[in-house]
């Protein structure tokens, strides 16, 4: 096979195999600098039979259309470069082989999925952001008279500079001169309303319905398997998470409605709901009103009749069936370096009113680690955060200074000078577990790089 596709492409590494392709990173000769680009291969697996490899070639096809239709037009949607097939002389014989390609835009990123195993559940804002982010692309792409239909953290990917986009266009539908059409059976089991599962009509309100599953995953860190109630057929994320924002909460709940009439009937009704207050508490849904049980772990491959084709793989992506996401306190630097801080100042007071009680130093009493551990153990699994952690620290600030007797007894057992700057000393021991965990942050970005 050429080393140099059509003469212009040279294949770096490979980044990964989907269910009927691979993936390269390649340079464009052509281009200054040898411009970066993905290459796609199209290489189903062998025992497809002529109607499922019928199937494939057309999802193949299909990517490259819409790619052509809808990336060059949109900042947030790969573009596509060139489309074209080789003729190889077989290896062993003279028979001659056809190999499809397809070159298009390289994100230097990490989707969601990657992004959730690194940092576990994300922060509710940033869950927002995406949301909101994702809603824009599915407008512009439901302007186009299509519906991506398999939306879902492996294909929703972050560039370096933040900027979301949206990938793997090949099991868009096009729904020309209607507002919906018949799925022909291709989704990701999990993510997909029950329209798409039972091949009736999609409409943009199924992309709605599998973004806000993905929204819920990323909120929790869980799959939608651990998050649908399957003995009442309904999704029970609520006792999992409990966000702040009444109005993300009540519109995840009418996205995920097993009725697409009772869905918002497009991606700005979403936004334009998300910039409406919730007037009340949220309505939880019942068991008379079901949702479609996801099938299927989150990460599975789109099906389509007996074959898995699978999205062929971006940069970034990981396999197909990734180990639940971890815990991190890797969270953003505001957050992380303001977590530091209280946790500091925290264990050092709830250390000093301790010891001043059990009539121990606080060297010898051992506590101040104790309590740190147990901190950042509560931070980590979100038990305490945002605005717990004022009222928490404010709480114990005022406990240790106007409690008479702990009072009291703390002047008596580290002198009057320290007792009257017990602020001073809290301040310093976040100070210095700010600096710790700057260092930590350092070293850990520094070790992540170099493997």
């Amino acid at each position: 096979m050429p080393l140099i596709l059509s003469g212009r492409y040279l294949p770096e590494k490979l980044l990964g195999r989907g269910g009927f392709g691979t993936t390269f990173l390649a340079r464009d000769r052509h281009m200054p600098r040898l411009r970066p680009c993905v290459v796609k291969l199209f290489q189903p697996a062998t025992e497809l039979g002529a109607e499922q490899l019928q199937v494939a070639q057309r999802l193949f096809n299909r990517e490259a259309e819409v790619l052509a239709g809808l990336g060059n037009l949109h900042p947030q949607i790969p573009d596509l470069y060139a489309f074209f097939s080789l003729e190889v002389p077989g290896y062993q014989s003279e028979q001659v082989e056809e190999f499809f390609y397809l070159v298009q835009e390289f994100i230097d990123g990490e989707n969601l999925e990657a992004l959730m195993l690194r940092k576990g559940a994300l922060p509710e804002s940033e869950v927002r952001s995406i949301l909101v982010e994702t809603l824009k692309i599915l407008d512009f792409v439901h302007s186009k008279d299509s519906i991506h239909r398999d939306i879902k953290p492996p294909n929703l990917i972050k560039r370096r500079d933040g900027v979301l986009y949206l990938l793997d266009f090949g099991a868009v539908k096009r729904v020309t001169g209607a507002t919906a059409g018949k799925s022909t059976g291709i989704y990701t089991p999990g993510y997909a309303p029950s329209e798409m599962m039972r091949g009736a009509q999609v409409s943009p309100s199924s992309d709605l319905y599998s973004l806000a599953v993905t929204c819920l995953e990323l909120l929790t860190g869980k799959p939608p398997t651990d998050l649908f109630d399957a003995q009442h057929n309904r999704w029970c994320w609520r006792s999992h998470i409990a966000l702040r924002d009444a109005s993300l909460a009540a519109v995840l709940d009418r996205m995920l409605e097993e009725s697409p009439s009772r869905r918002y009937p497009s991606a700005q009704a979403v936004l334009t709901a998300l910039e409406t207050p919730a007037a009340g508490p949220v309505r939880q849904p019942q068991p008379g009103k079901p949702s479609p049980p996801p099938s299927q772990p989150a990460g599975s491959q789109p099906t389509a009749g007996p074959i898995q084709p699978g999205p062929l793989q971006q940069p970034g992506l990981l396999p197909s069936n990734p180990p639940p996401p971890k815990a991190s306190l890797l969270r953003p630097l505001p957050e992380f370096l303001g977590n530091a801080a209280f946790t500091g100042a925290e264990a050092a007071l709830l250390a000093i009113a301790i010891a001043s009680l059990l009539g121990t130093t606080l060297v010898g009493s051992g506590v101040w680690l104790g309590l740190l551990a147990g901190l950042i153990w509560l931070q980590a699994r979100r038990i305490i955060e945002r605005i717990d952690l004022v009222i928490i620290g404010v709480g114990s600030l005022v406990a240790v200074l106007l409690i008479g007797p702990l009072h009291s007894a703390l002047v008596g057992l580290i002198g009057g000078a320290i007792a009257s700057n017990i602020l001073v000393l809290a301040g310093l021991a976040g100070l210095l577990l700010t600096a710790l965990a700057l260092l930590f942050r350092l070293l850990y970005r520094l070790i992540s790089h170099l493997l």
